[in-house]
């Protein structure tokens, strides 16, 4: 039999054919990846301020588990030390490695981590083609090598699907059920060749993955065209919190009410009737006369901290006893996000786990 390596190049196989699947992030955790930001363009005349902010976020989750940072040089290394250090983050748990990318949104341009604990080889991972959202932002060509080079540094196999995906585009509950929106998966700037029913199968193939849900749109400033990690978020592996905006004169009011009707019906792969947990959203963040995309969803769920995105808000409370509610073994954290959110994107938008593995 042909070795894993050479088997998942040569796409005669799918990681589900073979017992592989994504695990849901409130699973245990290796490690979390993150792209160190450098790209000015992502926040224009504000790129300095968000180093303390996201430092502040790598030092909470290397409290529990180890986080692996790519970055460009020795220069870029020496920079994000010492603002990490600043952080008082735990260096002994932090690993750079000298990959480099042109922007730092790592749950898209990064690896999807599957595993099957019961075989030779437990962790593969998947390579997607990445297009920065519909080719809105080149260069990309950096970033979408990163699963490469990580799969080469772990020493697993990496399959290649052949088509566009990103992470932040799909939300799992680890037992079969993915959910996504229909705004961002079938837009015709990822994968104009494909009908819902091939994406569909995709999902199954290189997700491990039986049973998918369906949204409708994303909140407005999304340039990704509805990521799914901004509105909609397993907390468990029958229970999502998706956000709700309690003003109807807002432009996102209709568009969260149609997402909160269509979860409500919703089944998972069991059968079971979905739990459905309302998160608030924050007020309108405007920067330079332009609508930023600011919510509460864009959480990531490490081994030992939920770390959420807050914006100098009402409602930052609010959506931090939420979610604290739905994590009761975890630390939540909130963490100013005002400045990070210039560049369209949080925390949950920033980070890539690596799943460990468990029996």
């Amino acid at each position: 039999m042909q070795d894993l390596f050479q088997l998942a190049q040569s796409g005669a196989v799918t990681p589900a054919s073979l017992g592989y699947y994504f695990p849901a992030e409130f699973a245990p955790q290796e490690a979390m990846w993150l792209s160190w930001p450098h790209k000015e363009e992502s926040w224009p005349g504000k790129i300095e301020t968000i180093y303390a902010p996201y430092s502040q976020f790598v030092a909470e989750v290397a409290q529990g588990q180890r986080v692996h940072i790519n970055l460009a040089d020795e220069a870029m290394k020496s920079q994000a030390t010492q603002y990490l250090q600043r952080a008082g983050a735990r260096m002994d748990r932090i690993f750079f490695h000298f990959f480099p990318t042109n922007d730092a949104w790592c749950r898209d341009h990064g690896p999807a981590f599957l595993i099957n604990p019961t075989a030779a080889t437990p962790k593969v991972l998947v390579k997607w083609n990445y297009n920065a959202w519909g080719e809105k932002y080149p260069p990309h060509d950096l970033d979408n090598q990163i699963p490469i080079h990580i799969a080469k540094e772990l020493g697993i196999p990496y399959f290649t699907p052949g088509i566009v995906m990103e992470g932040g585009s799909v939300e799992f509950n680890g037992k079969g059920t993915l959910l996504t929106s229909t705004a961002c998966l079938l837009n015709p700037n990822r994968n104009p060749h494909l009908n819902q029913e091939q994406i569909e199968q995709y999902l199954c193939d290189y997700y491990g993955v039986r049973h998918i849900l369906w949204v409708g749109d994303g909140i407005l400033g999304d340039d990704t065209d509805g990521h799914i990690d901004d509105i909609t978020r397993f907390v468990n592996e029958d229970t999502v919190v998706t956000v709700v905006e309690e003003n109807k004169a807002d432009g996102n009011y209709e568009i969260l009410q149609e997402n909160l009707h269509l979860l409500q019906q919703m089944r998972l792969e069991n059968g079971k009737q979905l739990n459905v947990v309302e998160l608030p959203m924050p007020s309108p963040v405007i920067w330079e006369e332009q609508r930023l995309p600011a919510s509460y969803a864009n959480f990531y769920i490490a081994n030992e901290v939920v770390v959420v995105p807050t914006f100098r808000d009402k409602n930052d409370q609010k959506a931090l006893d939420i979610l604290g509610d739905c994590f009761p073994t975890r630390r939540v954290v909130g963490i100013d996000s005002t400045d990070i959110i210039w560049g369209l994107g949080s925390f949950h938008c920033l980070s890539q786990q690596e799943p460990a593995v468990t029996s």
